[in-house]
């Protein structure tokens, strides 16, 4: 995606600097912000396409920023990449439970988050045709269309690649998907995403289906599947 704007929030001039660099040199048109308050009147007055977000922010916790602009309209449907020093799970899935697409842990490859960040800005914004059939499993509906997930006619907030996660294996009940299909079935070919960055959205997705995260079944040393309803 040429010339799309990304806004890069780091508290480090030296990495801001390394980002920027990089990402101005791939084409793309970027931002930077050093603090919390920053970063959050730069997506106020001109939203960009993407935000590269530190976790560590002089300020306010990262995360808080993360969940701001996810509760405002004008804001929520921009993807977030977190880059942090931060790699425990727990960390890394509140982020993801806040709404961000991806992460990446310092110290970074300039490439690696090259490559993460176009295959997150590629990911389309649209449901392919043939692909808008209205899923139920006993109380639990995927619509997406609507792009929404309901137990019991309650809505679950669930991110974009949580969204496409459990509509790729819904689609297919009972069939097992190594981590690598999900990858390539969720972002495209080639794109960065580590197995282990799977496994995190997969806590993330089944700790906000609560009762109903037995349909994601774990499928020990080959992937995962959408339970049959026939079983």
């Amino acid at each position: 995606m040429a010339h799309a704007s990304i806004l890069v929030v780091d508290d480090e001039p030296d990495i801001l600097e390394l980002i920027r660099y990089n990402l101005t040199k791939a084409g793309y048109a970027v931002m930077c912000a050093a603090s919390g308050a920053e970063a959050l009147t730069r997506l106020r007055s001109h939203p960009p396409d993407l935000v590269v977000l530190d976790l560590m922010l002089p300020d306010m916790d990262g995360l808080e920023v993360c969940r701001t602009l996810k509760q405002e309209a004008r804001t929520a449907k921009i993807p977030v990449v977190m880059l942090t020093a931060k790699d425990e799970e727990a960390d890394i899935v509140t982020g993801l439970e806040l709404g961000a697409d991806d992460y990446l842990t310092k110290p970074f490859s300039p490439r690696v988050l090259l490559a993460r960040l176009r295959a997150v800005l590629r990911r389309p914004r649209a449901t392919p045709a043939g692909e808008d059939v209205v899923i139920t499993y006993r109380d639990l509906l995927i619509h997406p269309g609507r792009h929404e997930v309901l137990i019991r006619e309650q809505h679950i907030p669930l991110t974009t690649t949580e969204f496409r996660i459990l509509h790729l294996l819904a689609r297919r009940p009972g069939w097992v998907l190594t981590r690598s299909q999900i990858v390539a079935g969720v972002q495209g070919e080639g794109a960065a995403v580590t197995e282990r960055a799977i496994d995190v959205h997969m806590v993330s997705l089944r700790r906000k289906l609560g009762t109903y995260s037995e349909v994601i079944e774990t499928v020990r040393g080959v992937g995962y599947r959408f339970k049959d309803g026939e079983e």
